[in-house]
């Protein structure tokens, strides 16, 4: 009886476990990259008059910045790309038009000269005005272009005294030419309009905020900054493109990394050119570079040329109001409708939507530029379809859950029936 009991037992377990593997995707082949640039940073100081304030430990914010520049160029190797800007160091009458224009570099973007350096950092007093915008452009300026990765670390104690140019529009501007620029900020004062403008510009190009109110953080934070910079490899910029308000004339892409500005609730078009033995995986992500409503999103999907739905983004009617990035994936097999028109049916319409609105208050609600997108997009082999028996194959794959259900079903109640029979009979 025992015997039986088990057999029984066991086919019912064997039909509830039936599975089939799915094949191993295909491995991608990768290429040999050509030596990436070395990064490249820029140390931008402030040496406004209000530098002289002796409230860091009892010393006065130029000297704790010296000692901290002094500590960070001796510790940087000799190959690090490092240049040093300053603003308000050379002016100091009253003239707000000239002192505004008051911005030099004093050490070239390059492998570094200590002694160079250590002398330009020492004979700095300060002096004037505190134009961080213009300063901004002028490092941006002397870092250059081409496929390295650009740091701008900025020290100041002050908010911009010289507005227009708004640093932070400044650094929205610089975000928006797809340069792959970050500038980090370091606050030497504790001023809540200062930090507010300081972590504006961080936010704008992806970099960070830190307030630093003793000698030991403020060099601690830039030593961190500046091997941080140097340490990671430097990847190839991503490509800037402009969408479109329509598939027709998107502009094509190809495997690779893109950025784009979207405006509020706005929709850009691109396409993709998808083989029918190939799959699409494309991701968007969006940077928060001004305030916005707490509910947010952003949207990917997939379509025909002709508008009709493909698929879209994995985060689609989640629930979720502040998705920031979603992806999907899509096969090139054509279906009955695609096979007719041989031109369509290799041409995937990306569209990238949002539903981003302007944060409360006049100063936040400019839209231009818009949003920074950046599009991940690749094109690789699709993977092939099950073997046989063919689960996963429609019709073929709802028969035999169909036959195992009944089966199933049949020993189930067979089982039953001689279990109830057995226990009358003792």
């Amino acid at each position: 009886m025992i015997h039986r009991r088990v057999s029984i037992v066991a086919a019912l377990g064997l039909l509830g476990t039936i599975a089939v593997a799915p094949s191993a995707a295909l491995a991608d082949e990768t290429e040999t990259a050509p030596p990436a640039e070395p990064a490249k940073v820029e140390l931008v100081l402030d040496v406004s008059g209000s530098m002289e304030a002796a409230d860091i430990d009892g010393r006065t914010r130029m000297s704790v910045a010296k000692d901290a520049f002094n500590t960070v160029v001796d510790a940087v190797p000799e190959t690090t790309q490092l240049g040093i800007r300053v603003l308000g160091a050379t002016y100091g009458g009253d003239d707000k038009a000239q002192g505004c224009k008051d911005s030099q570099q004093l050490v070239e973007v390059g492998p570094i000269n200590r002694v160079a350096a250590k002398n330009a950092i020492a004979s700095l007093q300060p002096t004037g005005f505190t134009p961080v915008g213009l300063a901004l452009r002028g490092a941006a300026e002397d870092l250059g272009t081409g496929g390295s990765t650009r740091h701008i670390i900025l020290i100041t104690d002050g908010e911009d005294t010289c507005a227009p140019p708004d640093p932070c529009e400044v650094a929205r501007e610089l975000a928006a030419q797809g340069t792959n620029l970050v500038v980090d900020t370091l606050g030497l004062a504790p001023d809540e309009k200062v930090r507010q403008q300081l972590v504006c510009i961080a936010t704008a190009t992806g970099g960070t905020y830190t307030a630093a109110t003793t000698p030991t953080e403020l060099t601690d934070r830039i030593t961190q900054l500046v091997e941080r910079a140097t340490d990671v490899p430097a990847a190839a910029p991503p490509v800037a493109v402009t969408g479109t308000d329509a598939c027709e004339g998107a502009p094509t892409l190809t495997a690779g990394i893109y950025t784009d500005r979207e405006r509020f609730e706005e929709h850009r078009f691109y396409r993709v050119v998808v083989a029918e033995d190939q799959e699409l995986r494309a991701s968007v992500s969006v940077a928060l570079d001004r305030p916005l409503q707490r509910d947010y999103g952003v949207l990917l999907r997939a379509t025909a040329t002709d508008g009709r739905e493909l698929v879209r983004g994995t985060d689609a009617g989640s629930g979720r109001t502040d998705v920031l990035s979603t992806g999907l994936r899509y096969s090139g097999a054509l279906d009955a409708e695609d096979a007719e028109e041989e031109d369509a049916e290799r041409v995937v319409c990306l569209v990238v939507s949002n539903s981003f609105a302007p944060g409360a208050g006049a100063a936040n609600a400019a839209n231009t530029p818009g949003m920074p997108i950046e599009l991940s997009i690749d094109v690789v082999e699709a993977s092939p379809a099950p073997d046989a028996p063919g689960l996963g194959r429609g019709f073929l794959l709802l028969l035999v859950l169909t036959v195992s259900g009944l089966v199933a079903g049949l020993l189930a109640g067979w089982l039953t029936r001689w279990w109830v029979a057995t226990w009358r009979e003792n």
